[in-house]
């Protein structure tokens, strides 16, 4: 366990500019800040932050496809969004959340944390549809399959970030925020907890196969705000991150031969940490490294907990990752699409 270092990084600044990639120009913005010399192994001296799109109020759940392109939520927008550098913003499926005809109540209609299977299909935390859900081809008209959407015949809360084991077992966390009050007092919400889940062998259910209540574990169930989740990478342990403001933490635990968890301890602790934002969505690199939204931008942290450094962006962070050849680290935050490449390429679905 580590207690957040606050004191003065050593600052590299990155000064406005166009960059030109593919053909595109992307604006330079925020900084890179180092608060350990580690960091120079993952980040190539110059790096700069692009902001290469700009929509909507809140992004989220960025993953890149087998196809070659970027797709991320829009969640007020209940939408899933398509980027290229060629073409820029398209929509890619609407809706993605909610469907009831009534207008939604609260303010995340939309489909939140994505990510792939080994077979190269979406895989989607349903967020204000209260399940999580398969496309079994990368079309908006494709066929959904729904993997999981009640615990014990109660509702699931609104599924929010998720993350595939190497067995085929899908692992996600399932806050209130998909809820039209966002807490634990709505009058919407069934469970009385907010818990991580496992579904065995997920991979496999056949498509349009309904979910089977018997392969649905509940593995966590302590945690006041469970968020994004990442397996480190020889899947020794599972990181929670914890978005509850009065309890800003990174958690890790080890997973045990069964899949189940055991052990959680803080990984990291930024809840005295200034600036916008909190522990959200995070990955890890082939180097172990974690990689998490955080206040301010993202936070870099080494396999044992240490602060690396942080990417400053101007936008409160929501989601992040790798895209391109692996090294090209993209980031959802608030109303843009940024993104950064670096030394070192990091696991991808």
């Amino acid at each position: 366990m580590r207690i957040a270092n606050l004191c003065m990084p050593f600052l590299l600044l990155i000064l406005a500019a166009t960059v030109e990639v593919s053909g595109a120009q992307f604006e330079s913005v925020g900084s890179v800040e180092k608060t350990d010399p580690g960091f120079d192994a993952i980040v190539p001296s110059g790096a700069k932050i692009e902001k290469v799109a700009t929509c909507c109020k809140w992004l989220e759940g960025p993953v890149w496809t087998h196809q070659g392109y970027l797709v991320f939520a829009d969640i007020p927008g209940n939408r899933i969004l398509k980027w290229t550098p060629e073409g820029g913003i398209s929509v890619f499926l609407q809706p993605s959340g909610y469907l009831g005809k009534e207008t939604f109540a609260g303010p995340e209609s939309g489909s939140n944390g994505m990510t792939l299977d080994r077979r190269g299909r979406l895989t989607v935390a349903g967020h204000a549809r209260r399940n999580v859900y398969r496309l079994e081809t990368m079309s908006s008209k494709s066929q959904i399959t729904v993997l999981a959407d009640r615990y014990q015949g109660k509702r699931l809360n609104s599924p929010n970030d998720l993350v595939y084991a190497r067995d085929g077992s899908l692992y996600f966390t399932d806050p209130p925020y998909g809820l039209p009050t966002q807490g634990d007092s709505d009058p919407q919400k069934e469970l009385d907890f907010n818990g991580v889940f496992r579904i065995r062998g997920a991979i496999s259910q056949k498509p349009g196969a309904p979910p089977d209540p018997a392969k649905l574990e509940l593995i966590i169930k302590d945690l006041t705000r469970p968020n994004g989740i990442a397996f480190s990478p020889d899947e020794k342990y599972l990181y929670i991150a914890v978005s509850d403001p009065q309890h800003k933490v990174w958690m890790r635990y080890d997973v045990k031969p069964d899949g189940t968890v055991e052990n959680g301890k803080v990984f990291y602790d930024a809840t005295s940490a200034p600036g916008d934002g909190g522990p959200d969505g995070i990955k890890v690199d082939e180097k172990g490294n974690l990689y998490g939204a955080g206040p301010d931008g993202v936070w870099v942290f080494s396999p044992d907990g240490k602060h690396l450094g942080t990417f400053k962006i101007p936008e409160r962070v929501a989601n992040l990752n790798w895209g391109d050849d692996g090294r090209m680290l993209y980031i959802t935050a608030s109303s843009s699409l940024y993104r950064i490449r670096l030394k070192i390429a990091g696991v991808r679905p």
